[in-house]
């Protein structure tokens, strides 16, 4: 198993817990250094936790600006809507497709 060591700086240097990851990170993370495209774990895990900060961040910026603009949108022309029947119709016909592949 493979264990990642995090170290934080505010005032002083704290020690974080240990990150213990399943078998599936390790071998994802050993594929990615035999790429040779990073040099040890920890730059893996950098650049893992750099995309999700930038995820969150376009996620948080459309929460934020996307949604209110769309809401005021429909307010302006509800005819751009979609009567909420449709939606949960075609939801229902999604889940029953995703429910039969896995059957």
């Amino acid at each position: 198993m493979l264990y990642l060591f995090v170290r934080l700086r505010y005032f002083r240097e704290v020690a974080v817990p240990n990150y213990a990851l399943n078998d599936h990170y390790e071998s994802f993370i050993r594929k990615q250094l035999e790429s040779g495209r990073y040099n040890n774990a920890s730059e893996v895990v950098r650049a893992g936790l750099r995309m999700l900060e930038d995820f969150e961040a376009e996620r948080e910026k459309w929460l934020r600006e996307e949604i209110p603009a769309r809401l005021t949108e429909l307010r302006q022309d509800p005819a751009k809507g979609i009567p909420a029947e449709t939606v949960f119709s075609r939801l229902e016909v999604r889940h029953r497709a995703k429910q039969a592949r896995v059957k």
